[in-house]
């Protein structure tokens, strides 16, 4: 092993995540099942590996940036004869949002076979990723935060340690219970609005300059008055980070009336064929809800 941080996942989060970190002058060696999505990082000076056990067996301290828990188990060779070979002597830091469930059960699993486990789920999508300007919801072991916190500077504006393993993942879960209610919330502002023939300008002038005022004003307003919805957060993302927040509300018996309307919307525009553009595309399956009578 040497000093080299390693990265495994380079989609639309993991890819500014990895160039901020080489920027920042950290030595990494990447890895991603797409090559292409290799190239930025290699031209920033990151190494790239050959294979994900060439990873494994080069680095200390790994980045997970994926997509799922099965791709998370995959990688790990969670379940296999691998997955020891892997993980141990490693601090494996997780980024990319699974249920709390899944996160403790893995950290189990890493700690049984010598290794060790921070998550540290991120708050903010493309814009923010590239910016350097994301936050980072820690959950893990006060010595394993205090060893992971200077490796999330290059990426964040704060690092929340939120408890153990398991908290970083809720509080990311309250995060995006806001967060997919309030994106739905304005698309059908932007609805009503047009559909009164409103100046979609105006409206963006008249929230902007309101107490409503936010990022996701900021960044979501253009798009849906635009109906411009290049990738920042995709639909089906924000589909499975709905459905994640509804499963642990209801496993502990919490009402969420509101999640339950955003996620059925989210779900509907996935249908539509808007799974891979921005969440803001939400903005459809409202808008077909005028023509089916719902």
């Amino acid at each position: 092993m040497d000093d080299r941080i390693g990265f495994i996942g380079l989609g639309v989060m993991g890819q500014p995540m990895a160039l901020n970190l080489a920027g920042a002058g950290i030595p990494l060696f990447v890895w991603n099942r797409t090559d292409a999505r290799t190239e930025p990082l290699r031209a920033a000076g990151a190494d790239v590996a050959a294979s994900v056990d060439d990873v494994f067996r080069r680095t200390s301290t790994l980045f997970l940036m994926l997509v799922n828990e099965r791709v998370t188990d995959e990688v790990l060779g969670r379940g296999t004869d691998a997955f020891a070979e892997r993980v141990a002597g490693h601090l494996i830091v997780s980024t990319g949002s699974t249920s709390p469930e899944y996160s403790r059960g893995l950290a189990a699993d890493i700690r049984t076979a010598g290794g060790r486990f921070v998550e540290s789920p991120v708050s903010g999508s493309r814009i923010p990723a590239e910016a350097g300007r994301l936050v980072a919801l820690v959950g893990g072991a006060a010595d394993d935060v205090a060893e992971v916190a200077p490796l999330l500077e290059p990426l964040t504006k704060t690092v929340i340690h939120c408890g153990p393993v398991g908290h970083g993942l809720l509080m990311k879960l309250a995060v995006n219970h806001y967060l997919v209610i309030s994106i739905a919330g304005l698309a059908e502002a932007v609805h009503f609005a047009d559909g009164h023939g409103l100046d979609l300008d105006v409206l963006s002038e008249a929230l902007n300059s309101g107490q409503l005022a936010s990022d996701i004003t900021r960044a979501k307003l253009p798009k849906l008055s635009a109906r411009e919805f290049s990738v920042q957060a995709a639909t089906e993302d924000g589909l499975a980070n709905a459905r994640l927040v509804s499963e642990a509300a209801r496993a502990q018996g919490i009402a969420s009336p509101l999640l339950d309307v955003a996620e059925e919307l989210y779900r509907e525009a996935v249908d539509l064929g808007n799974a891979r553009i921005d969440m803001s595309s939400v903005i459809d399956a409202v808008a077909a809800r005028d023509t089916t009578g719902h």
